[in-house]
């Protein structure tokens, strides 16, 4: 099957493949909502493991969920804050994906586990390792493609 001579693959640029320009507040409020969506559908998936023992499998540890879910939305905005500023540099791939997914494994795991602060900084840490590799490799295909088309 050829392609119509008017229609080139630029002309087929994905959405999420665009640089994200545009004010401060917008960065931020696209932060703020993607992790409030991550901590929404991580706390949905642990509901499981929170709730009344006759509704599911008993609590894996005792103690209070909203630590954990204030140091997942903390979390979840430096990683917006991270993919949203490269992003704002050059095209990534689904920043909002990869920021609602471990937001919410993130929130999920901790919330049916109860693990201590360094275990949370830990998953933290992976969650950061994650992000940083996916921006990296943004970054690393602007750089061949300018060099590419000077």
């Amino acid at each position: 099957m050829d392609l119509p001579e008017t229609m080139s693959f630029a002309d087929t640029e994905d959405e999420d493949e665009r640089v994200r320009s545009g004010p401060l507040w917008r960065h931020a409020l696209w932060a703020a909502i993607v992790t409030a969506a991550g901590l929404t559908l991580g706390w949905l998936g642990a509901l499981f493991r929170i709730g009344p023992e006759e509704y599911g499998l008993p609590p894996a540890a005792p103690g209070a969920l909203w630590p954990y879910l204030l140091a997942w939305a903390v979390i979840g905005l430096a990683l917006g804050a991270v993919l949203r500023f490269v992003a704002a540099k050059v095209p990534v791939y689904a920043p909002s994906e990869v920021l609602l997914g471990t937001v919410m494994i993130g929130t999920r795991l901790s919330l049916g586990w109860r693990p201590e602060p360094l275990e949370v900084a830990g998953l933290a840490g992976a969650a950061l390792l994650l992000v940083a590799f996916w921006c990296a490799v943004a970054l690393r295909g602007a750089a061949v493609v300018s060099r590419e088309n000077p």
